[in-house]
């Protein structure tokens, strides 16, 4: 170790500036680490974490400016949730990728799953935990219905609209088959622009028959590399030495929370759509045993 060495890691030390003058000093590789945690769609409808572009978007663009940047890694904890969002986040990130010419890795926690592996994939290479769930590549819809309450009740339901598909999946009243097709459709409409981009990011590394990868359903880490999914397992912190070195620099870049007043209001006193929402994230995550 150089006489250097201890005089430098006590500067690491000083609060807020230090760290960013060592780094200097000993001129590290920095790989910008963004965390991208949670359900994915827009903010509010009581979501304790939302992730969509307006949330991201600045920290997106603040990880690619970073000095000395060598590359950006991709923490990804997500079930999935809204497929245009999940769309919108990778395109930004593989545009400042492409523009800052920065190779982009994934890494998988618990769940990379639906629209959390449509995020993965705006990498180059994707990592995960043997034991980490990956894949669920298809497009989901779910909700109640309440007819026959309605009718046990005495309610009588009033809906006065213009377009007869203008109701189309009420859930106070009954199924119509062709709603169902109706739904069916614009289902498989997305299911067809994920598997394209499955193909056009991971392409010739897919191993498994598309019938498969295209399922719906998923899998652990391992198996995931079997099939192609992922490109190997491992962590954040050991496959960014083994790249760029001991000494690399993991700056993470958190996201900025705006203050919204219909956030803050919402936040407090709308406590029925704060446990409805919380019932649905939770939902989420369950179906894949976390």
């Amino acid at each position: 170790m150089s006489e250097e060495a201890p005089k430098i890691e006590t500067l690491r030390r000083v609060p807020i500036i230090g760290s960013r003058i060592a780094d200097r000093i000993e001129a590290a590789p920095t790989v910008g680490v963004l965390r991208l945690s949670g359900v994915i769609g827009p903010p509010g409808m009581g979501r304790r974490q939302a992730l969509a572009l307006t949330e991201l978007a600045s920290s997106i663009e603040r990880v690619f400016r970073l000095p000395r940047l060598v590359a950006v890694a991709l923490l990804v904890n997500s079930p999935g949730g809204a497929p245009v969002q999940a769309a919108l986040i990778a395109g930004r990130i593989r545009q400042l990728a492409e523009e800052k010419k920065v190779p982009v890795y994934a890494f998988c926690e618990d769940v990379a799953a639906s629209g959390g592996y449509w995020l993965a994939c705006a990498a180059e290479e994707i990592y995960a935990d043997p034991a980490s769930i990956v894949g669920s590549i298809g497009v989901i819809s779910a909700g109640f219905g309440f007819p026959e309450m309605l009718e046990k009740l005495g309610i009588e339901r009033r809906v006065h609209s213009s377009g007869h598909k203008k109701g189309m999946l009420d859930p106070f009243v009954a199924e119509r088959p062709d709603d169902i097709e109706s739904l069916r459709d614009i289902q498989e409409d997305i299911h067809d622009q994920f598997k394209e981009y499955v193909r056009t990011r991971r392409g010739e590394k897919l191993t498994a028959d598309e019938d498969v990868l295209f399922s719906g359903e998923f899998w652990t880490g391992r198996r995931a590399e079997e099939l192609g999914l992922i490109d190997g397992l491992g962590d954040l912190r050991s496959v960014m030495r083994e790249r760029y070195g001991e000494k690399v620099n993991l700056k993470v870049v958190g996201a900025q929370r705006r203050f919204s007043l219909q956030r803050f209001l919402g936040g407090r006193n709308d406590y029925v759509t704060q446990g409805l929402a919380a019932v649905e994230e939770r939902l989420s995550w369950s179906r894949f045993g976390v």
